[in-house]
């Protein structure tokens, strides 16, 4: 019974042709705009993730403050030492913790010239703890040893990418960095992250010794042994950055952080965003449910001899409501099947776009759960907006409608 009243409503919906296209019009473009920006706000989230290059979701990280228009630790006016990094590998609750320098560097191949990011890893055991705690894996090569003079590992893009030195850097390739020459030992996988894709390992007494970098450390990751214990190890290492940088609460001269902790301010920045996105984008869908009302209401003036033969032949008003209710929510949900797809189109491109601005590797994905709340949603509000044109229709007399 009931598949007869929407089999009559899509007849009914196609009989009015370019009307009914209009008509939904506003639901569609509201409906687009809500699932293709809340799909890129949640891709833009996974993208951001990606380029923090932190392997461990354990790892805390302090730098000192300044103007870090560059790299971490860039513009201090009071860096970090390797006094610190000790200090805080005895802090209760850090399992160990490693300084590492992370510098421009002018990098010269195949006799072209330019400049990237140059990051050192550490020596002895913490070498691995390092690589470990960085996401560091090998696509071609092997990782650095102790014993390795002159060599480095090469990040991705520098592998994959021909646009700066129009030549791919392989093991075996010969750089010159800061005018000394090394050779590249290993490549490391695609992370999707700016920073680990883009940057140049070596060793850290080589790397000191290119830069001249004395006992500074640009960045210091310490790995939490209970993640439970993350915010209390937070404020144990706080503390004794205060003391070894002798300064009071309020007036830290460094910066300590976790992943969750950063990624939960910008997610709440972008979730703002979207939320704000989806109001404007509700006036449009507000706009195409007071179309639906004057379409219903223009129908059920149209149609009032089909009421009259309807009730004539024994239709009660319980019956012409749902049919004109039904109508009323099928073009609601044909404008949000309409907007889904168009919507969801934009959503899956602009995440490949986000991919190969910042070289992310985010994988476009189906919201199952977003896409039917568009579908249900959207024939609600047509089924609403349509309530009170059909309690119209429901209320329609026979003899006068008969009449016309």
């Amino acid at each position: 019974m009931i598949s007869d009243y929407f089999r009559l409503a899509m007849k009914n919906l196609h009989h009015r042709g370019i009307r009914s296209w209009l008509t939904l019009l506003g639901i569609f473009i509201g409906v687009a705009a809500v699932v293709s920006l809340i799909s890129l706000g949640d891709g833009l989230k996974l993208a951001v993730a990606s380029q923090f290059g932190v392997g461990d979701s354990q790892v805390i990280t302090i730098q000192a403050s300044g103007l870090n228009a560059g790299p971490p630790g860039s513009g201090a006016i009071e860096p970090l030492v390797e006094n610190n990094v000790q200090a805080i590998a005895n802090v209760p609750g850090v399992e160990y913790a490693f300084g590492r320098i992370i510098s421009y560097a002018r990098i010269e191949f195949n006799k072209k010239l330019s400049v990237g990011y140059l990051a050192s890893i550490p020596m002895g055991e913490d070498k691995e703890d390092a690589y470990e705690a960085s996401g560091v894996e090998i696509i071609q090569g092997r990782l650095l040893k102790d014993g390795d003079t002159n060599k480095v590992i090469a990040g991705y893009n520098f592998y994959n990418k021909k646009d700066v030195f129009e030549k791919p850097i392989v093991v075996g390739s010969r750089i010159v960095i800061q005018g000394k020459e090394f050779e590249v030992i290993g490549v490391t996988k695609k992370k999707g992250s700016f920073i680990l894709d883009n940057v140049i390992i070596m060793n850290e007494n080589s790397m000191r010794d290119l830069l001249d970098y004395g006992n500074k450390v640009d960045i210091i990751m310490a790995k939490v042994k209970d993640p439970k214990n993350m915010d209390k190890v937070e404020e144990d290492i706080e503390k004794v950055m205060r003391e070894e940088r002798d300064v009071k609460t309020g007036e830290e001269n460094f910066a300590v952080s976790t992943p969750e902790a950063t990624l939960s301010t910008i997610n709440q920045v972008i979730g703002g965003v979207q939320a704000f996105v989806v109001i404007i984008a509700s006036i449009s869908i507000i706009v195409g449910a007071i179309g639906i009302v004057n379409t219903m209401t223009t129908s059920v003036l149209e149609r009032r001899k089909e009421i009259g033969i309807m009730k004539a032949i024994g239709a009660k008003n319980s019956q012409i409501f749902l049919q004109f209710f039904i109508e009323a929510g099928m073009l609601g949900l044909i404008g949000g099947i309409i907007g889904v797809f168009i919507g969801g189109m934009f959503g899956y491109f602009g995440i490949v776009g986000i991919n190969g601005l910042i070289g992310a590797n985010i994988q476009p994905n189906v919201n199952v759960f977003l896409i039917l709340l568009a579908l249900v949603g959207s024939f609600l509000i047509g089924s609403f907006a349509g309530v009170v044109p059909a309690m119209n229709a429901a209320k329609q007399n026979p003899v006068e409608a008969l009449k016309g």
